[in-house]
């Protein structure tokens, strides 16, 4: 069955409509919904999938993130290590709520859709995902990644790391921190304790991309590097970002000649 863009478009203006849109965050959320599901849309394209598994994976991208509102109306936050899994809170809306319905009357799309969901955020994909299923996950997460690069641009990083402009410039970067870096993978929550450190784990996650698209998007968008012009007033993390910098310039150069 085919899957009616503009009644999804529709139906998640709807939802979201219901929450403050003067709320920065809330439109922060609305505008990364849209540009996560053109990128899931691109990604697939890319693989040279059809128009329908294209649809597919594009509604992955706009249904990804609709328990986030709710998670700021309840909890005044997005930082899920204080509120809650925010995957499993779009999970919920979408399919203990009945949700999904509103955005098609296929049935048959639901595990894919949930699985995809629910599993965005999380730091590894279930072993035994079928390939199919991993494969509109990984496009999801993908997507999902790249354009967490431009937020953290966007959004001044004392608002979203929630610490002074002063604690940010003074931060000193965590050994095991940089110690993931270079080992090219993405930074677990546990290792963090400084806010530079946020900064660090959202670039490596372009380690963790799966797709040649995904890499060519963060390439040509350039918000990887200046996430990665970090502003500092400490030497030593001045030190440690300009060699970040340089590791991830080689590394992408290899990854696309």
């Amino acid at each position: 069955m085919t899957i009616d863009r503009r009644r999804a478009r529709e139906a998640f203006a709807g939802y979201a409509a219901r929450y403050n849109a003067a709320d920065p965050k809330v439109k922060l959320k609305i505008d990364h919904t849209y540009r996560v599901a053109a990128l899931c849309d691109r990604i697939a394209a890319s693989l040279g999938l059809p128009p329908e598994e294209r649809d597919l994976a594009w509604l992955c991208g706009l249904l990804h993130d609709v328990g986030r509102f709710e998670q700021l109306r309840r909890y005044g936050t997005f930082n899920d290590a204080e509120s809650i899994d925010h995957a499993a809170m779009s999970a919920r809306v979408l399919f203990e709520e009945g949700r999904v319905r509103d955005y098609l009357d296929d049935p048959s799309r639901d595990g894919l859709l949930r699985t995809a969901v629910a599993w965005h955020s999380a730091y590894r994909l279930p072993a035994e995902l079928d390939g199919r299923t991993r494969m509109f996950c990984q496009i999801l997460r993908d997507a999902d990644k790249v354009d967490i690069l431009r937020v953290n641009v966007e959004v001044p990083m004392e608002e979203i790391y929630n610490v002074s402009t002063e604690a940010l410039r003074q931060s000193p970067v965590t050994p095991e921190v940089l110690q993931a870096f270079y080992g090219h993978h993405c930074v677990l929550r546990s290792l963090k304790r400084f806010p530079a450190d946020n900064a660090v784990g959202h670039a490596s996650l372009v380690f963790e991309l799966c797709y040649p698209e995904s890499l060519r998007a963060v390439s040509e968008q350039g918000w990887l590097w200046k996430l990665l012009d970090f502003p500092t007033a400490n030497p030593a993390t001045a030190e440690a970002f300009a060699a970040m910098r340089a590791e991830m310039h080689r590394w992408l150069a290899e990854k696309l000649p």
